[in-house]
């Protein structure tokens, strides 16, 4: 009997030479119109949130913005559609739009049960809550019987009634779908309590606490509830457009495990190491196994920065959130950002 072996590189070869690689349904459409359609969050400070100058920018928006960077070689080929947190999904199932970019939980339930695939996390989360230091309370412990502002149609909603029936409390909700009518009316005093994630806390704490009362005066609990993976999605039934979604978030973190910034990209490319020159296609290869130019990562370090960059220009300690790296710090510095290698 006549003996086969198959490598790795044979396999690539097959596939690309049989047209599996070839783009689907919902790439041909992108493609098709010369842009990425992105659904947002309707502004939250850090992630997703419109400039002076009326631009998108924000954690979740740089994730659309290398999409549009490994697709088309040009990050600014997106248009941004702000989603309600019970619009959100229907906006992606329906086609509204190509990719959710919205701090949204990655849960069983809505990656099998609402036709979405998660792609990745781009930022590892839990729901805090957020109350003024004039309420005299240290510990969400101390919040028996407390007026709870929350976003209904949320991971946040449920969670927090599981804490308070776990710790015997007992507590009345004010839901609100909006999150600026949220915000507005805890600041109002509404409610006692504003319960999101903690990084919607720290934004809305630094970037929304309307004069005269200042940041200060509000404290975050020391108790995370939760776990929030927070992440991109596609519809499913096109592998290749979730993969170059996947593929483009995992080039940012592999970026920064290299060393590899906007600003010495250019020099990157002049590397004799091995891993780098498949990473910005100095070896050919791996765009072509994705369906994108060899450029793909380069173009996203670029315009867009490595995961680190991003993170530390919208969220992190050089921003108004002013948010340590914690567990969203790579995986070589104790946090959990950690991508497959690009090989």
């Amino acid at each position: 009997m006549r003996k086969y072996t198959f490598t790795a590189a044979a396999a690539l070869a097959a596939m690309l030479a049989s047209g599996s690689a070839m783009a689907g349904k919902d790439l041909d459409a992108v493609k098709a119109r010369g842009s990425l359609v992105c659904g947002i969050n309707t502004g939250v400070a850090g992630f997703a949130q419109q400039d002076d100058k009326g631009k998108w920018v924000g954690l979740d928006v740089d994730v659309c913005r290398a999409v549009s960077a490994a697709i088309f070689g040009d990050s600014e080929k997106v248009k941004y559609v702000p989603t309600t947190a019970q619009q959100r999904f229907t906006a992606l199932q329906s086609g509204e739009v190509d990719i959710l970019s919205r701090n949204t939980t990655w849960t069983l339930q809505r990656d099998t049960a609402l036709g979405l695939d998660f792609t990745g996390v781009n930022y590892y989360d839990g729901q805090g809550f957020m109350v003024s230091k004039k309420l005299g309370v240290k510990s969400a412990k101390e919040l028996n019987g407390a007026t709870v502002c929350v976003q209904p149609g949320t991971t946040t909603e449920l969670n927090l009634a599981d804490y308070f029936r776990a710790n015997k409390m007992t507590f009345k909700p004010v839901v609100i779908e909006k999150v600026e009518e949220v915000r507005a009316a805890f600041y109002a005093g509404r409610c006692d309590v504003y319960t999101t994630d903690a990084s919607g806390l720290y934004s809305t704490r630094a970037a929304n606490t309307p004069p005269p009362a200042k940041p200060d005066d509000f404290i975050i609990l020391p108790e995370i509830i939760s776990k929030e993976p927070l992440g991109p999605s596609v519809r499913q039934g096109d592998n290749q457009f979730a993969d170059i979604v996947r593929w483009s978030l995992y080039a940012m973190i592999e970026a920064e495990e290299y060393g590899i910034t906007s600003k010495n990209v250019d020099d990157m490319l002049k590397s004799e190491n091995p891993t780098i020159k498949r990473i910005l296609g100095t070896t050919p290869g791996m765009g072509k196994a994705l369906g994108v130019d060899d450029k793909w990562v380069y173009n996203i370090v670029k315009q867009v920065g490595n995961y680190g960059e991003s993170f530390e220009r919208n969220v992190g300690m050089g921003s108004p959130l002013k948010i340590e790296r914690g567990l969203n710090a790579l995986w070589t510095k104790g946090g959990l950002q950690y991508a497959p290698p690009i090989r």
